[in-house]
């Protein structure tokens, strides 16, 4: 494969996993970074410390798009909205302070278990 192509390629598996990723962010109000992290690792090679960490920023412009179409929809809940807030920004921080210390084994059991119990309460 020439250069250009390989390129293509590579810039094809950019745009769909950004696609993939958007919808399910707008479709179901999160999601985003279950895509995007497994995406990111697989199929272009991305470190998970490295995959994670974009994974964040890459869903904070899609969840800015998603949440103006909630409010202006009137799907918000604005009580529990900032209540929920609070305790993620904590979380947020503590997390992101955990993904420094967290060996890229420990993080990718950790990430696959909540995608498990995720997967199962969304079944049963």
């Amino acid at each position: 494969m020439d250069k250009k192509a390989g390129v293509i390629k590579r810039y094809f598996k950019y745009a769909l996993i950004g696609l993939v990723t958007g919808t399910a962010n707008g479709l179901f109000g999160s999601g985003g970074g279950t895509i995007a992290v497994p995406a990111m690792v697989l199929l272009l090679g991305v470190e998970d410390h490295k995959a994670h960490a974009t994974a964040i920023s890459i869903i904070l412009p899609l969840t800015l798009i998603s949440a103006f179409f909630y409010v202006k929809n009137n799907f918000v809940d604005w009580a529990l909205t900032i209540k929920v807030t609070l305790g993620g920004i904590a979380g947020g921080y503590i997390g992101a302070k955990l993904l420094n210390i967290c060996p890229a084994r420990v993080l990718r059991r950790i990430f696959a278990a909540f995608m498990i119990a995720a997967a199962l309460r969304m079944i049963l």
